[in-house]
């Protein structure tokens, strides 16, 4: 009989503050990656203000260092500290991880990548699959002792990977990872990124918890933000037509940072990770031929195969090798 699925009290409709309502997080050092926009500035907003002391990783220093300001204004808590991080370029990650010294307790993997075409790398990765996955990969791994150091002071660490319900419809091409045998697809490719984010989380999750660090993988929803910027035509439409489908309702930007602060604080995924979240709750496992519309709230075998996420991480940890 198959373990009961895990639950919390939240659910779709809740936001953030509702998660942290009562929760103090003095003493926790978190780094949310990608929090100079969207999702990423209300998870940094929202653990910013249960007192948690928190870096925004980002691209954009001006961009970061205006969020920090207006987190520390809005919040009455300490200002963000703001670090500079491009997930594509593996020299910046690289530098990320060599400066920091500090315990970590928490590690959310927010930033994201659409392209609405094929683009490339300097190593020549396909760079939604180097932005959504390799360049978290590479921080994660990078960070290892870091997490280690905060899980002995707390207890735990934990990961947070922000996944999608695209990851429904493509698993990772172990034989094409970067389309330079197959038509390219930004779709596909993005799907399979996010695929590589849940598997990330289950194999995390099996080296790591000997230390108490576990990770867990979440579908915030869906959310209008500046990720859909490059969308063409045919993604918008695509889009479009999942929401008519009843694929997905549309959150706020405060709903969909919710699953991402369960999996962050939330008692139930105490020391338990490699489970992928969706409105607040472990989504169900569905085969691999599921469709979308039927099952919107589930998670495909793909995406929890421990033989498939064994393999991406070996994949994964060659690919950062030779591009470090």
């Amino acid at each position: 009989m198959p373990p009961a699925l895990l639950t919390t009290p939240f659910s779709a409709s809740s936001t953030a503050d509702d998660v942290l309502a009562g929760v103090s997080l003095h003493g926790l050092r978190a780094v949310v990656t990608g929090a100079s926009s969207g999702l990423g500035v209300e998870t940094a907003r929202a653990l910013t203000a249960a007192g948690a002391e928190v870096v925004l990783a980002v691209r954009d220093r001006h961009a970061g260092e205006r969020v920090a300001a207006a987190i520390a204004a809005s919040t009455g808590r300490a200002r963000p500290e703001v670090r500079e991080l491009d997930l594509a370029d593996q020299a910046s990650v690289v530098r990320f991880v060599d400066r920091w010294e500090q315990p970590l307790h928490l590690l959310v993997n927010n930033a994201g990548l659409v392209t609405g075409g094929l683009e490339r790398t300097r190593e020549g990765w396909e760079l939604q699959f180097a932005t959504n996955h390799l360049g978290h990969f590479a921080l994660a791994t990078g960070l290892r002792d870091a997490l280690r150091r905060g899980a002995v002071e707390r207890g735990e660490a934990r990961v947070v990977v922000l996944s999608s319900t695209a990851h429904m419809r493509a698993g990772v091409d172990f034989d094409d990872l970067h389309f330079t045998g197959r038509e390219y697809d930004p779709q596909i490719a993005y799907a399979q990124s996010k695929t590589a984010n849940v598997l990330f989380a289950v194999e995390a999750t099996r080296r790591w918890s000997s230390d108490a660090v576990y990770a867990n993988a979440v579908n915030p929803g869906g959310i209008a933000t500046g990720l859909q910027r490059n969308f063409t035509e045919r993604q918008r439409a695509s889009l479009d037509a999942a929401e008519a489908a009843g694929a997905f309702t549309y959150k706020t930007v405060a709903q969909g940072a919710a699953t991402t602060i369960v999996a962050a604080v939330r008692p139930e995924l105490a020391h338990t990770g490699g489970h992928y979240l969706d409105d607040g709750q472990e989504a169900y496992p569905v085969g691999n031929d599921a469709d979308l519309v039927d099952h919107p709230h589930g998670v495909k075998q793909w995406a929890l195969d421990p033989e498939l996420a064994e393999r991406l991480w070996a994949v994964s940890a060659d690919l950062v090798r030779q591009g470090a």
